[in-house]
């Protein structure tokens, strides 16, 4: 029999929230969420008017109020819905205003946990409803909540410690649904223009959240990512740099993943170290982002910090989350390849060329928009040039980069969908970049990339 935990234990950090498992319910959720803004965006405009002011439509959306609406209805509906706000909350945070960044921000957070009844509901399906006399312990209590599962400490009747994450009911089946719906709501803010073509990202994000529900898939995933680091020399402080957890396979199923529990702390925990350890730790990151595309041709692309924990007694990182794990082509690894060397040597003909293989640019763009480009693409590498030590914490190259990458859409009439693929690998490393600022972290990018440059 479980063992069940005390009631202090039961009880989730944050208040349950049933999840809206059918489509209708989701669609009404977000429904009543436009309707919500809709009046918040009439009520604030008549207000302005009055004052013998004319705002902008974007003015009157982009309101804490609404941002507010926004970031709470989709935390409680988790899923796909969810996840599309955690990706607009990741990618826009540095650019928007504080207090928005700040709402936005709960997105990244633990998501509402569901109700002790649905959870069991949700285990009965998956493990049938003996399965609590099968376990030694079972915490209700979830240690994380995210946007398509959260996830139980478990020990086995043989005493192995697991964490298993159990998937939201009705996440699977309201992907289509849920992206359709948030991407009207995208459109509505204006943060996108109407000129540029989404349809192609929109179902891309479908395809990649459909893998992400599949367990089975990320079981496998995880297992094979980590078979490729354990075999690839890859070191922190001398030790081994990267804690990856075994899959437990009789207790994982399609909605269900168990694994081993690792003891480790939040990323934050770097914070606290001394520079040469946070150095290490972010120069180790580095090398297995240079791996991922150029050795292993597999990606973790979900650069979210829940993902990566520390453990302060051996300097190790601990990788989680292989849902968003993806191949990359070899054609695409090639020509980045290419692209980081043209970098290195500061030859722009061969940066160009690389861009238009890869397909950053095209045919149709002009000489002066490629130049942008262009520019763009060697300032963003700048750390790839220079000798020794790159301070991250110094840099105010995201500032650089946004500041003209808004010339170049707004001068140069530079609207342009990358291949997937590209976007896929230009995120991860933003969001590498990222931690590394956070962490002041100093990191010698030509030794990182050292195997796969030609100097």
């Amino acid at each position: 029999m479980a063992e069940k935990p005390n009631k202090s234990a039961e009880s989730p950090t944050r208040s349950s929230r049933a999840v809206p498992s059918s489509r209708l319910s989701r669609i009404g959720r977000l429904g009543s969420l436009a309707g919500r803004i809709a009046g918040n965006v009439v009520s604030q405009g008549a207000g302005q008017l009055l004052k013998g002011e004319k705002p902008a439509l974007s003015s009157l959306l982009l309101t804490p109020k609404n941002i507010s609406n926004i970031a709470d209805q989709l935390a409680s509906m988790r899923g796909a819905a969810m996840k599309l706000g955690q990706l607009i909350s990741m990618d826009a945070g540095d650019f928007l205003p504080e207090e928005l960044a700040v709402i936005l921000g709960r997105l990244r957070d633990d998501a509402d946990p569901m109700p002790k009844d649905q959870l069991i509901a949700t285990l009965n399906q998956s493990w049938g409803e003996k399965w609590q006399d099968d376990l030694l312990y079972f915490s209700f209590a979830p240690i994380a909540a995210a946007s398509i599962g959260q996830v139980h400490k478990v020990i086995t009747m043989d005493g192995r410690m697991l964490a298993v994450k159990v998937q939201y009911p009705g996440v699977k089946k309201s992907i289509d649904s849920d992206v359709d719906n948030v991407a009207t709501l995208i459109k509505l803010t204006g943060l996108v223009p109407k000129s540029l073509d989404i349809n192609p990202l929109l179902q891309e994000a479908k395809a990649q959240l459909h893998q992400e529900a599949d367990y089975v898939r990320e079981a496998d995933m995880l297992n094979r990512y980590r078979a490729l680091v354990e075999s690839t020399d890859i070191l922190c402080k001398g030790n081994n740099a990267f804690v990856i957890p075994q899959t437990f396979a009789p207790l994982t199923t399609s909605t269900v993943l168990a694994m081993d529990f690792i003891e480790a702390q939040d990323l934050d925990a770097l914070l606290n170290e001394p520079q040469d350890v946070r150095d290490a730790v972010m120069t180790a990151l580095m090398t297995l982002f240079f791996n991922e595309i150029f050795h292993f041709k597999l990606l973790q692309s979900d650069p979210n910090l829940a993902n990566y924990q520390f453990k302060p007694d051996t300097k190790e990182i601990v990788l989680l989350d292989f849902g968003a794990t993806r191949d990359v082509p070899d054609a695409i690894s090639a020509q980045y390849q290419a692209l980081l060397n043209s970098a290195a040597a500061n030859d722009r003909a061969m940066m160009q060329q690389a861009a238009f293989r890869i397909g950053l640019i095209d045919e149709s763009h002009s000489q002066t928009q490629v130049d942008a480009v262009i520019n763009i693409g060697m300032e963003a590498c700048e750390a790839i040039r220079c000798e020794g030590a790159y301070d991250f914490g110094q840099s105010d190259l995201i500032a650089r980069l946004h500041e003209k990458g808004m010339a170049l859409t707004m001068e140069h009439n530079f609207w342009h969908t990358p291949p997937v693929d590209a976007l896929f690998i230009h995120r991860k490393l933003g969001g590498l970049f990222l931690l590394a600022k956070r962490l002041k972290a100093k990191v010698d990018m030509r030794k990182a990339a050292g195997t796969w440059l030609n100097l």
